[in-house]
């Protein structure tokens, strides 16, 4: 055998290993979330305060124009008493939605509501510079954060202040629902998905002690621990993830609270998608590239510096894949030239660390948040390993560019207001930037076509349900990217029904 036919079988199991160490992540998370289920999140202080404490509302918008309306409404909507609370709408938009917020603050603050349009021309540190200049008007000692795709229930300060009567809970997020769930395969997959990061991996980080994030939106922090932790900071695009370690690394105690519950829309459309990831996983490798260092020098316990480890990085997996998807040919190729027809069942053990870990923890976290319809949603699995093989280039690319310190503007995500089929028009206003990634993807995606083939000409049947997830998610991911078609899955009448 060559030199290079080891190097490329030396590669390829090193990538297969390091995979399987992230799948068995998958498992540790659902150990710790079962190991510690009946501590159960819960606000220690009183249910109604003698007192309630001032609260100022952030809205950050950023050329919102199909939502911003419903967004604004629904806060004003929110119980709380009126001279207690203050909501800032910090528009940094450059389109329509200026001219649409701007009248729906003045209509609402005509009816005695106290609201402030905040617009800035110059986007200086995007979101994190929004929120840093609101916080320097606000009056509150609390502050709220929600998205512009966002409709918070109207009850949710007073679900969630009470949680910081102990005077040492420094932030307090919410778990996402999601409006369009149904609204196609796209939503599904993402609903699934986030599911799984704020049930499995919130619950089990909260409930055993280690760190867990703030997730930009749907969530309240007290003022003074913003300040304490050196405030919004604008050299990673996940502004949130970076406050919420640095926060954490202080001491700072964080609550999650499950039951408490922010619908918010879900992109329907597969460049919006991808943008969204890529800014996470850009941002979670330079907040990793940050403070990655100061976390492994801390004196926090062995356990907590790991998992912090792996939360960080984990977005390091898309490049593994990407490398994978590369070298998984010439080392079938390599192994049938030298008749190791057999070692094919040494790789069996890898993949299905990745995908039965994958499995399990969605379909754990899906028993959790519905325990009615979780049967019904195990159908979607395999679609979910598909997209999420076929973003792996997309999300590749983010990781790269962190960890060489490319530097990228923030990336909106677009939201269209939609439900269903009602909002497609919406939709067609936004143009995504054409780039060489679907080309890439669907060259993968014949790549992987023509490995399928090989292998059944060879038979190794047992390679090929493997291959398939890895040939429908990079030619679902590459068409999708170039010819986008958000259409619903099931009537409009059927939304959010199961």
């Amino acid at each position: 055998m060559s030199f290079l036919s080891i190097t490329y079988l030396v590669l390829y199991f090193s990538v297969l290993i390091l995979l399987a160490v992230y799948g068995a992540h998958r498992f540790l998370m659902v150990y710790l979330y079962y190991k510690y289920k009946r501590r159960r999140t819960a606000p220690k202080g009183e249910s109604t305060p003698v007192t309630w404490p001032v609260v100022t509302i952030q809205l950050p918008v950023y050329n919102e124009q199909y939502v911003v309306e419903r967004l604004i409404a629904t806060v004003c909507k929110i119980s709380y008493p009126p001279d207690r609370l203050e909501i800032q709408v910090l528009d940094d938009s450059t389109d329509e939605t200026t001219a649409i917020a701007n009248a729906a603050v003045e209509r609402h603050r005509s009816e005695g509501v106290d609201i402030q349009y905040i617009h800035r021309t110059e986007r200086k540190g995007f979101k994190a510079g929004a929120l840093e200049e609101g916080l320097e008007k606000a009056r509150g000692e609390f502050i709220a954060i929600f998205d512009a795709d966002f409709i918070p229930p109207e009850d949710i300060l007073k679900r969630t202040i009470p949680g910081f009567a102990d005077g040492t809970t420094a932030m307090i997020q919410t778990r996402w629902d999601h409006l369009n769930r149904r609204y196609s395969l796209l939503t599904q997959v993402q609903a699934i998905m986030l599911d799984g990061h704020f049930v499995m991996e919130h619950g089990a980080r909260h409930r055993s002690g280690r760190f867990f994030n703030f997730n930009g939106t749907a969530g309240i922090w007290r003022r003074s621990s913003i300040d304490a932790a050196g405030g919004w900071q604008h050299d990673t695009l996940t502004e949130d993830l970076d406050l919420s370690y640095r926060a954490q690394l202080m001491g700072q105690q964080f609550l999650f609270l499950e039951d408490v519950v922010s619908p918010a829309e879900l992109p329907v459309e597969i460049n919006a998608f991808k943008s969204q990831q890529h800014r996470w996983a850009k941002g979670s490798i330079q907040t990793a590239r940050k403070l990655l260092p100061t976390v492994l020098r801390s004196e926090l316990p062995f356990r907590v510096k790991l998992e912090a480890t792996l939360h960080l990085t984990n977005n390091i997996a898309y490049l593994l894949m990407l490398m994978l998807s590369v070298l998984m040919f010439p080392s079938i190729v390599i192994r049938v030239r030298e008749g190791w027809i057999s070692s094919f069942w040494i790789d069996l053990p890898f993949l299905l660390a990745a995908t039965v870990s994958i499995s399990t923890f969605y379909i754990c976290s899906q028993r959790e948040v519905s325990p009615q319809h979780w049967l019904g949603r195990i159908k979607y699995l395999p679609f979910l390993m598909s997209i999420g093989i076929g973003i792996c280039v997309n999300n590749s690319k983010a990781v790269l560019e962190a960890l060489t310190g490319y530097w990228t503007e923030f990336q909106r995500t677009p939201k269209f207001g939609i439900t269903d089929r009602r909002g497609r028009r919406q939709w067609m206003s936004y143009h995504s930037t054409r780039t060489w990634l679907p080309a890439l993807e669907l060259l993968l995606a014949f790549h992987f076509g023509l490995l399928i083939y090989y292998t059944a000409v060879n038979k190794i049947f047992s390679s090929i349900p493997f291959l398939l997830l890895f040939f429908a998610g990079y030619l679902y991911v590459g068409i999708g990217s170039l010819w986008p078609n958000p259409r619903p899955l099931l009537d409009p009448d059927m939304q959010g029904k199961e």
